[in-house]
């Protein structure tokens, strides 16, 4: 039996709330793979895809951001027969960059599947490095989520990855308060509005695609609109080599 999260101790409430998450989906049988201190891949992760793209606003999209975790794979995959550029971190945020960009129409190109190119091992290896001011406009954002409410608040699985992302694009003006935030997961992984804690940092939800229904949150909680440099952990800076450069390189213009 698991008892800590590999990023526990950071906010207790949250802690809570995913630990008893993960214990829930594998009580169900539903994880697929190990849960615990994961974005945990779910059975009906494709169907859930399927919802989160009869929204007018993915429909519209021809830039897309996903998190890099399996259960986004089917997203996509979906994304890059429908021809939109998809935009996909390295995971954890381990290399000197922090982003590959998948164009469709290059990958079939060199005849790289698009069934390839959405796996972790497949963009890593022939998505086009990118930084985070190379990055496009982005139209439709999806980030992972180990729980879930239906107003829109979101537990991720406790590293600060996706929202130090998403306050970067903002700081950037790749997304804006109108850019619309989604995330797939099952729906044992919904919980009461109230037991999800929601910090000043936090990004909420627009959408939240499940296998069994989509929900349209209506949220109108405040967007923060870019980093809080000064809430980025010691341990963030030592373990994302990019972070402290792009950090200056952000700041730089404010100095004088």
């Amino acid at each position: 039996m698991h008892e800590r999260g590999r990023w526990s101790g950071r906010n207790p409430g949250k802690d809570m709330v995913r630990h008893d998450i993960w214990r829930r989906l594998e009580a169900a049988g539903v994880a697929i793979g190990p849960a615990w201190s994961m974005i945990p891949n779910f059975v009906g992760a494709d169907a859930a895809a399927w919802r989160l793209a009869q929204t007018g606003a993915w429909k519209a999209a021809r830039t897309v951001k996903t998190n890099p975790d399996h259960p986004q794979i089917p997203i996509r995959i979906r994304a890059l027969y429908e021809c939109k550029t998809v935009y996909v971190p390295v995971p954890y945020l381990t290399k000197d960059f922090p982003y590959l960009r998948l164009d469709p129409k290059a990958l079939a190109d060199k005849g790289i599947s698009f069934e390839l190119a959405a796996t972790a091992q497949g963009f890593m290896e022939h998505g086009e490095r990118v930084e985070f001011e190379d990055i496009e406009p982005l139209n439709f954002c999806v980030v992972g989520s180990v729980a879930v409410g239906r107003a829109g608040g979101r537990t991720g699985k406790g590293a600060g990855f996706a929202d130090l992302e998403t306050g970067i694009f903002r700081e950037l003006g790749i997304v804006t308060a109108e850019t619309p935030m989604a995330t797939t997961v099952h729906s044992l992984q919904l919980v009461p509005d109230e037991a999800v804690v929601v910090e000043s940092h936090d990004s909420p939800l627009d959408f939240i695609a499940t296998e069994t229904e989509l929900i349209e949150t209506k949220n109108t909680m405040a967007r923060p609109m870019g980093v809080a440099w000064d809430k980025v952990r010691p341990d963030q800076f030592e373990t994302i080599p990019f972070l402290a450069r792009l950090r200056d390189r952000m700041l730089a213009p404010r100095a004088g």
